[in-house]
C-alpha cells in the first residue's frame, strides 16, 4: 500500500491562514471580516452580479439604495463568516461554544432519547457552517449533503473541518438522496440543505419570493418515506457581538401533509421566505437559486 502524499505547500498556507483566524481574538476577526467584505464587493464581480440579481428579484419593492444596503451587508456577513470558521475548524470546542449560542436543545433531546432519527432543516444562510459545527459537537453522528470543491486542497481543508467533531458523515452530492436514506435506515439523522438549484430532475417549480424556482421534492420525500420530524434550523451572524446564534425549532407541524410533495414544497418555500426576511442580508444570495428556469422562460442572469 502506497503511503498517503504530504500535504501540499497549498494546503499547509490555507491550514496555516484559518488556524491564525482560530487563534484570533474577536477584534482581529471583526477587521479581517470587515476588510475581507470590501474587497470581495470589489474583486468577485461574477458573484456580486448574482447576488445583485437575486435582491433586485426577491426585493423588487425596495429602492435601488435599500438593495444595494443589503449587498454591502451581505457580503460583510459572507466574508465574516469565513473568517470564522477558523475558529469553527481550529480552535478548541470551548471556543466554539462560546462562538456560537445554541437555542432549542429541548426540541432534539426527546428525539435522542428515544433513538429516533430525525431531519434539520437548514436553510442557506451565511452562518451555515457555524450552525453544522456547533450542532456536531452536540450529537454523537449525523449524515449530511457536501458538494466537492474543485480544487483538492480547499476540498480537503472544507471536508477536515465539517467532519472536525464526532461520527459526522459526509454524503458527496453526486449519490444524492440515496446516499442520505442509506444513513437513516442506519438510524442516524441528516442535516438537510432544502433550498438550491440543482436542475430540474427530481425538482418542482414553486415559488420563491414569488419567482418560480427548481426546488428538490426530496425534503418531503425523504420525510413521509421514514416519518422523520423535520426540525428547522434557523442561524444567525450579530454584527454587535460578532457570535452567531442558531435556533433549532419545533418540528414543522403537518409535514409534508397528505395534499402531496409538490404542496409541501410550495409551503417549504413560504417557510424560508418568512424565515429570511428576518435578516435578508444574511441569505446566501450569491447562488443562481432561479438558474434552472421553466420550460419557455428566459434565463434571469
Amino acid at each position: 500500500m502506497s503511503e498517503p502524499r504530504p500535504p501540499s505547500l497549498k494546503l499547509r498556507a490555507l491550514r496555516a491562514l484559518f488556524a491564525w483566524f482560530g487563534r484570533m481574538g474577536p477584534a482581529g476577526r471583526a477587521r479581517a471580516g470587515r476588510w475581507l467584505g470590501w474587497l470581495a464587493l470589489r474583486l468577485v464581480r461574477p458573484r456580486v452580479r448574482v447576488a445583485r440579481r437575486n435582491l433586485e428579484l426577491c426585493f423588487p419593492q425596495l429602492e435601488p439604495a435599500q438593495r444595494k444596503a443589503l449587498l454591502r451587508e451581505h457580503f460583510h456577513a459572507l466574508a465574516q463568516s469565513v473568517v470564522d470558521r477558523g475558529v469553527l475548524w481550529f480552535a478548541p470546542p470551548d471556543a466554539v461554544r462560546d462562538l456560537v449560542r445554541l437555542e432549542g436543545r429541548e426540541h432534539i433531546d426527546p428525539l435522542l432519547a428515544q433513538g429516533r432519527p430525525f431531519m434539520l432543516l437548514a436553510p442557506h444562510f451565511i452562518a451555515l457552517d457555524a450552525a453544522a459545527s456547533r450542532l456536531t459537537l452536540e450529537f454523537p453522528t449525523g449524515a449530511t449533503i457536501y458538494t466537492p470543491q474543485s480544487d483538492p486542497d480547499v476540498d480537503e481543508l472544507v471536508r477536515k473541518g465539517r467532519t472536525r467533531f464526532n461520527d459526522t458523515r459526509l454524503v458527496n452530492r453526486r449519490d444524492g438522496v440515496r446516499g442520505l436514506i442509506r444513513h437513516v435506515r442506519e438510524g442516524r439523522s441528516i442535516y438537510y440543505l432544502p433550498d438550491m438549484d440543482f436542475g430540474a430532475k427530481g425538482s418542482v417549480f414553486v415559488p420563491f419570493f414569488g419567482v418560480p424556482a427548481a426546488t428538490l421534492l426530496a425534503t418531503a420525500q425523504i420525510a413521509r418515506s421514514f416519518e422523520l420530524p423535520v426540525l428547522p434550523v434557523l442561524s444567525r451572524w450579530e454584527p454587535d457581538t460578532g457570535r452567531y446564534v442558531v435556533e433549532v425549532l419545533p418540528p414543522m407541524a403537518d409535514f409534508p401533509g397528505e395534499d402531496g410533495p409538490e404542496a409541501a414544497t410550495a409551503r417549504l418555500n413560504l417557510a424560508i421566505e418568512s424565515w429570511v426576511r428576518r435578516c435578508p442580508g444574511q441569505y446566501y444570495w450569491v447562488h443562481r437559486r432561479f438558474k434552472t428556469r421553466p420550460p419557455g422562460q428566459a434565463g434571469l442572469y
